[in-house]
């Protein structure tokens, strides 16, 4: 079993959250697979992110502001 380090992105409404999380590769099933622990990061930060609490989406990960350009 092998683990690679990944950037998960996270969006809800007008805010973008880059989460860290380790894939984890394995010879059977279906690979790669999220940790339970990444699983319930991903989903505490959506989450936070949905409610308007940036600062506990900042504690999880980086929390970044999506701005629209018109042209």
């Amino acid at each position: 079993m092998n683990t690679r380090h990944f950037s998960k992105m996270v969006h809800e409404g007008d805010y973008v959250a880059d989460v860290d999380v380790d894939l984890i590769y394995a010879e059977e099933g279906w690979s790669p697979y999220l940790s339970l622990q990444d699983a319930y990061k991903l989903d505490d930060v959506r989450e936070a992110l949905r409610q308007g609490d940036l600062k506990s989406a900042a504690q999880l990960s980086r929390v970044y502001t999506l701005t629209r350009i018109s042209l």
